[in-house]
């Protein structure tokens, strides 16, 4: 298969440029590489291609930044000749066999659509194999490894609203487990959402959706919201061989008063997208666990390092929660403008 690898950037040109020196060390080369850097200023570097990979650069104005517009208008970019697009976030370095595993999923399935990479460095795991699946003293085991639980979840579990399904999938009401509790058993696991800036999709796929510029500038859950409209039309997995870090780079994101408030009606849209016409009960769900999230999130007003942080993070988690009553969120025509 020959395939792209796009990487949308912003403000970061540290970060993107120990990500391209990853990607020079890999046992499978991408046949191109397109940037597209929504940053006020031009990357020289990027621009010059000083690394040793097939890069095109793109430095993109005010009409085409924020990050599905960049992910849309890299899409026009991209050869036609692909038959697999890449997609990094420019804060990630990869193993050296990550493009190799993610390629050789492809070709295991000829139905799959979308393959997830699998990030090693934000969850500790523990090899365990007397139990598969079950909770059990604040621990979530699962295929012979088990992982802490975290307080959100332990609660949830506590008040019955713990999600009904295998981690990365979406229960009927939302909130589901992320891929996030997913082992490192170097298995592939069937899910129905890719984590955006580690994963991969076939190329005829973009030829019936695109990213959904509902998520302006950020893109808070744009990735949740694409991958459950891709699992609609073929498989999706999570390759745990296919291996990466992820080191949150602190530049470029939104302030904790927009970010609390776009976790909550980001949240609301895609939960909508699983479930257009959710019943009382899924409704109601949903609600008891925005309400708990945020509820958790205040107490860091008195407990947190960033007091001043949790504060805005909660009140615009709140004022997201209201704001659903008279101005729920409501899906953007979908881009058509950069044809694939």
């Amino acid at each position: 298969m020959k395939f792209a690898l796009i990487i949308c950037t912003y403000n970061r040109p540290m970060s993107i440029a120990r990500l391209l020196v990853s990607v020079e060390r890999q046992n499978l080369i991408p046949d191109e590489i397109v940037v597209v850097d929504g940053s006020h200023e031009k990357d020289e570097t990027l621009a010059n291609n000083n690394f040793k990979v097939p890069l095109t650069y793109y430095h993109v104005s005010e009409t085409d930044r924020g990050l599905t517009k960049q992910r849309n208008f890299s899409l026009s970019k991209v050869s036609p000749d692909m038959d697999v697009i890449c997609f990094l976030d420019d804060d990630v370095i990869l193993d050296r066999n990550y493009f190799k595993e993610l390629i050789n999923t492809f070709e295991l399935d000829p139905r799959t659509m979308g393959v997830g990479g699998y990030i090693t460095n934000e969850v500790k795991w523990f090899q365990n194999s007397g139990q598969r699946e079950s909770l059990k003293r604040g621990k979530f085991y699962f295929d012979g490894f088990y992982r802490q639980l975290p307080l959100r979840f332990k609660l949830r579990k506590l008040l019955g609203l713990f999600p009904d399904v295998l981690p990365g999938k979406m229960p009927k009401f939302g909130h589901g487990l992320s891929v996030s509790f997913l082992p490192p058993s170097g298995k592939v696991y069937p899910v129905e959402m890719l984590m955006g800036g580690v994963a991969a999709y076939k190329k005829s796929l973009f030829d019936k959706i695109q990213f959904s510029e509902f998520f302006q500038g950020y893109g808070l859950y744009e990735d949740a919201d694409f991958s459950l409209r891709a699992a609609q039309l073929g498989k999706l997995y999570i390759n745990t061989n296919a291996q990466l870090e992820h080191h949150h780079e602190p530049a470029g994101r939104p302030n904790m008063f927009k970010y609390g408030r776009m976790v909550v009606r980001n949240g609301y849209y895609v939960w909508r997208v699983k479930n257009p016409k959710p019943v009382l009960c899924d409704r109601f769900k949903w609600h008891s666990i925005t309400i708990l999230l945020w509820t958790i999130r205040a107490i860091n007003i008195l407990t947190g390092p960033n007091r001043s942080g949790a504060l805005m993070e909660t009140l615009g988690r709140k004022m997201g929660w209201l704001s659903l009553w008279f101005n729920p969120p409501k899906e953007k025509t979908r881009s058509t403008k950069h044809k694939v």
